[in-house]
């Protein structure tokens, strides 16, 4: 080619684009978000480009790339139609589980007591199964008589059994909830809290506390402690006890020893729903001490109508922090 001779033009490759419609202009700007916020996380984290035309979303990008963001938008969308708002972590929540495919799986509610549908309104937001695996723990949860939670921290494992056992209770089905934990960690510094046994046990069992005060307001929840239909108590506590027409919580089971756990388990009385929750891996018992979680799995799994029911990093309900730290902690043991 002759110097100065000019060469033809290049073509350039327009990006491809997924457009989606939204019929309902409110609901697209709470799925946009304060000042698009939402629809730049989304970017940020997919790697496409948003643009806003009207009540259309045009995604631009790579093609596997636009189909995770479309995914996700549009998961996002049918919660706001359903009259969910969506909550911080609601965004990561969708990409790890794969945007609405992980809606589809399971429909749009669960189905409960012969075909209804499941649905916790508490005093401040409705509280429903998100995940595939909490949606199944739930199932579980009505359908079983003893029913074992697996899994990480911030999977929903207690909040979930404790909003179940709320609705088993107003409904009529128990008569009371027992909700219990382990010790542990208090041992011989118990003796050195003040306050009686009570005041010195409280501290350990505050989560259990905060997962009612969700649920039931604040003088219904303390006129019930008072009445002892709601109990909150150490596991030490059970021991001698038939827990009957109850609908009974064991959570942080793995810090239980393997008598702890048998003593528990053998309370189970006529009429009662009983429920272990632990992860595996925050053990807290002394160097050399069987975890009764562990042996649990291991001697039950086989036995009929006892649910076994496992949370993994996914299943997170937490800041979308916790599940990367999960997942850190995961891969350094496994590495």
């Amino acid at each position: 080619m002759a110097i100065g001779a000019l060469t033809p033009p290049q073509t350039m490759t327009a990006p491809q684009e997924v457009q989606l419609e939204f019929p309902d202009n409110r609901l697209l700007i709470d799925l946009c978000g304060e000042y698009d916020r939402n629809l730049a996380d989304i970017e940020q984290k997919t790697g496409v480009q948003i643009l806003r035309r009207g009540n259309q979303l045009a995604i631009l990008g790579e093609e596997a790339q636009r189909n995770q963001a479309a995914q996700v938008l549009r998961s996002l969308y049918t919660r706001l139609e359903a009259g969910r708002p969506l909550e911080a972590g609601d965004i990561d929540r969708e990409l790890r589980l794969g945007g609405a495919q992980a809606e589809a799986e399971d429909g749009d509610q669960l189905e409960m007591f012969r075909g209804g549908q499941f649905e916790i309104k508490t005093r401040k937001k409705m509280v429903e199964p998100r995940t595939a695996a909490q949606k199944a723990y739930v199932r579980s949860l009505f359908e079983n008589e003893l029913c074992f939670g697996i899994g990480p921290a911030g999977t929903g494992k207690t909040y979930l059994a404790v909003a179940v056992g709320v609705t088993m209770f107003i409904g009529g089905h128990v008569d009371k909830i027992i909700l219990s934990r382990p010790a542990v960690e208090a041992g011989e510094r118990l003796g050195f809290l003040p306050g009686d046994m009570k005041d010195k046990v409280d501290p350990y069992m505050q989560p259990l506390y905060d997962a009612l005060n969700d649920f039931l307001p604040g003088k219904q929840l303390a006129k019930m402690m008072e009445e002892k239909r709601i109990e909150i108590a150490p596991l030490a506590f059970m021991r001698g006890r038939t827990l009957a027409n109850a609908f009974v919580v064991l959570d942080e089971a793995q810090n239980a020893t393997t008598m702890q756990m048998k003593m528990f388990l053998t309370r189970l009385g006529e009429g009662s729903r009983m429920v272990i929750t632990g992860d595996r891996s925050q053990v807290d018992l002394p160097r050399g001490v069987q975890s009764g979680l562990a042996d649990a799995e291991r001697l039950l799994s086989t036995i009929p109508k006892i649910g076994f029911n496992y949370f993994t990093s996914k299943d997170v309900v937490r800041h979308p922090l916790v599940a990367a730290i999960i997942e850190a902690y995961e891969a350094d043991a496994q590495g």
